[in-house]
């Protein structure tokens, strides 16, 4: 469905982790966005949805889509942005939010790839 590969990490993307969090965003994302998120290729997603019962992988670690914010879709399809939060809830907190659950937090570094399969 998807894959992408992680290209840069802002200065402050792992101060998220102790909210089991990370921020995705396009790699042309503008410098303020850009300190704060896993920047990655920004490539056009197939007309498919991202959806519960999905498989996310990031780093290497596969993780069950346990729910999808109303705007995570677009803003993921165009900005290549949208939150993970690894907590496995059914119900996202925020608009751009994708929840997984997955056995540990990923542990990111540059070149490693960002893979969504639907179920």
């Amino acid at each position: 469905m998807y894959q992408s590969i992680i290209t840069g990490l802002g200065e402050q993307a792992m101060d998220f982790r102790e909210e089991n969090m990370l921020i995705l965003f396009a790699d042309n994302a503008p410098d303020a966005l850009a300190e704060i998120a896993v920047l990655h290729e920004h490539k056009a997603m197939p007309e498919k949805e991202i959806k519960a019962g999905d498989s996310f992988f990031i780093a290497g670690e596969k993780y069950l889509v346990t729910a999808v914010g109303r705007e995570a879709n677009h803003t993921f399809q165009t900005m290549g942005h949208c939150t993970l939060r690894f907590d496995g809830q059914d119900e996202p907190n925020l608009p751009g939010e994708i929840q997984l659950s997955g056995e540990k937090f990923p542990e990111i570094t540059i070149g490693m790839k960002i893979e969504i399969q639907p179920k």
